[in-house]
């Protein structure tokens, strides 16, 4: 009986034990700021500054499954927001300049998909090397200035709103839900974990790894490009480096959704979950004044944290 008792313990921890830490974590700024945090103006906030997040790091879910990694989505998604701007501002319409900087996102994705699936470069170095390029773009036809003065139908994305509903997060849950789809419900979600779990078995069982990897990074580069069209929205502006914290912020999430849910797989919910705890972490903190550099340490020993985690949970399963 006690050994059964432990082991639903144990399997209640695995699944649930991130979600519940989430929870504490609710419950301790609240206690600690009860005039502040838990106020509906302070929790509508959070969700409309993880929004974006959320977008970028659901594209960067689809690429961690198969065992893959990119470092690229910042770059790329301040280069999406440049382009776009730069576009609106020489007199294309709104709609199709976002169209087309969201195009060139996404092929900025398919080109780490050829380097990585077809080229032969490990997913960290090939990622870190375009990081690099696409930066340097976005830094080169910006003149590395903010680009101010676009197109006021252009605010909507990120700061207009359905009813009480804000449209970015509207757009944060499409995208979820649209991810979720994918990787529960089709074939090619199900090629994804099964390239993730053995890739040249599933080579050998007749899936075209290397077709399904490029399309993953393709996914990647588009919501990576999505999320940089509401960021600049919400920022109303487009900076060269505007979506640099994407990087980390994006495999963390996944990181820590590898310790939820589906322990040590990526996974659309675990993700979500990750996003909203560093949401609420860098709030709460806010709210206590804590010093920046201090959140950026927490920010670095909860990546560590849940890497350990996931590796341990793959070690268990193996």
């Amino acid at each position: 009986m006690n050994t059964n008792k432990k082991t639903l313990i144990s399997g209640i921890i695995k699944t649930w034990g991130t979600l519940l830490g989430f929870l504490l974590l609710l419950t301790v700024f609240s206690v600690l700021r009860p005039d502040v945090f838990p106020t509906g103006r302070n929790l509508k906030n959070i969700i409309e500054q993880v929004a974006t997040l959320a977008i970028v790091a659901s594209g960067v879910t689809v690429v961690m499954i198969t065992g893959d990694f990119d470092l690229s989505v910042g770059a790329i998604a301040s280069l999406v927001g440049v382009v776009a701007a730069l576009l609106m501002k020489s007199g294309m319409g709104t709609f199709a300049s976002i169209l087309i900087a969201m195009a060139l996102g996404t092929g900025a994705g398919l080109l780490n998909g050829l380097l990585i699936a077809y080229g032969g470069l490990s997913a960290f170095v090939g990622t870190l090397a375009t990081m690099t390029a696409y930066g340097g773009v976005a830094l080169l036809i910006s003149k590395g200035t903010t680009i101010f003065a676009l197109p006021e139908n252009f605010r909507v994305l990120g700061q207009g709103s359905m009813g009480f509903l804000p449209i970015s997060v509207l757009i944060m849950a499409l995208t979820v839900l649209a991810v979720a789809l994918l990787l529960e419900q089709t074939t090619y979600g199900r090629r994804l974990y099964a390239i993730g779990g053995n890739e040249e078995a599933s080579f050998l069982s007749g899936i075209r790894t290397r077709q399904v990897r490029l399309i993953a990074f393709g996914v990647s580069g588009f919501f990576a490009s999505l999320g940089g069209i509401v960021l600049t929205s919400r920022l109303f502006s487009a900076h060269p480096q505007a979506g640099s914290p994407f990087m980390l912020n994006a495999a963390a999430a996944v990181f820590l959704g590898m310790t939820a849910f589906r322990e040590g797989e990526a996974n659309i919910w675990g993700t979500l979950l990750g996003v909203f705890i560093i949401g609420v972490m860098g709030n709460g903190l806010n709210i206590l004044g804590i010093n920046t550099y201090v959140q950026s340490i927490l920010t670095g020993a909860i990546i560590i944290f849940a890497v350990l985690l996931s590796s341990l949970a793959k070690k268990r399963q193996r």
